[in-house]
């Protein structure tokens, strides 16, 4: 099975879409077996015990694979698989680190003084929670995910956190959630993370954008013209999204996405975009698109 690499930071993507279509033929048992989360740890063992207690709960996997089954089964749009939680987890990580790396202070320091490993906390549990909601319908997922999640994070928080800090957490947690929708307003630094690492997902083909499998359209073209995506430091900014695409198409999904779920999430004045076309006939058209935020 191909999925990220979580020592290789630099360079994010995932499989093939067909990936996500063969597992929705398992049984649940099936599906769950080789499911587990994996990211670059650095020293935060609080976290290690959140992954360790994520990866051993049949139930949140269950949730998981029902959630891809709606989505690409039944409705024939984008992965939900666990493969994009595993994406989801490793950039949203990977844009918090960056960020604490230049100076950026996380809401959860400054608003409550609690440290930065509590923020990946807060960051990885939004991304293992944001979709759990698709396994009840994808109209109105995120507000399904919510009340699934809660008591859920309760036992993956249990003798990890004492309250008040594990109300805090969790609803700081919820917040992301709620907020990585399209018209969500993300009021923690966190929360706008995940908004964005959510949108990342769109290499080889993996776009945010629903589309229908097998069609023809702007959607399927741009999103199949997605190479890779890297997270590094800016140029000007603390950190830089560079986005590689085979032909001008994928300025569709940097453009008419990433542009969108930027926007309001709190994070778009350290973040600079640059999408690179290579492919030599498509050069002379743009080699070079810097998103304007």
């Amino acid at each position: 099975m191909s999925h990220l690499d979580p020592e290789i930071e630099q360079r994010i993507d995932g499989p093939v879409s067909s990936e996500a279509v063969r597992e929705t033929r398992m049984t649940p048992a099936e599906a769950i077996e080789g499911m587990r989360i994996r990211f670059p740890e650095r020293g935060n063992r609080k976290l290690r015990r959140v992954i360790d207690r994520a990866n051993a709960d049949a139930q949140l996997k269950a949730w998981w694979h029902v959630s891809n089954v709606n989505a690409v089964a039944r409705m024939q749009i984008n992965d939900h698989s666990w493969v994009h939680i595993q994406v989801v987890v490793n950039i949203a990580l990977k844009l918090l680190r960056q960020l604490t790396k230049h100076g950026v202070e996380p809401s959860a320091v400054r608003d409550y003084g609690l440290t930065n490993e509590d923020s990946e906390v807060i960051v990885v549990l939004s991304a293992l929670m944001h979709c759990v909601g698709m396994s009840v319908h994808r109209r109105g997922h995120e507000d399904f995910s919510l009340f699934l999640s809660e008591p859920k994070m309760r036992d993956l928080l249990d003798g990890i956190y004492d309250e008040p800090e594990r109300t805090v957490i969790i609803s700081e947690v919820l917040q992301a959630i709620t907020s990585h929708r399209s018209d969500g307003e993300p009021l923690a630094l966190e929360a706008g993370i995940l908004r964005v690492a959510d949108a990342l997902d769109m290499a080889k083909g993996r776009s945010r954008i629903p589309f229908e499998a097998g069609s023809v359209s702007m959607h399927s073209l741009s999103a199949a013209a997605i190479e890779e995506v890297t997270i590094e430091d800016g140029d000007e900014r603390p950190v830089k999204i560079g986005i590689l695409m085979n032909n001008s198409s994928g300025l569709f999904q940097v453009d008419g996405l990433l542009k969108a779920k930027l926007r309001g999430s709190g994070i778009e004045p350290y973040v600079e975009v640059i999408a690179h076309i290579d492919t030599e006939n498509e050069k002379r058209l743009v080699s070079v698109y810097r998103l304007d935020l």
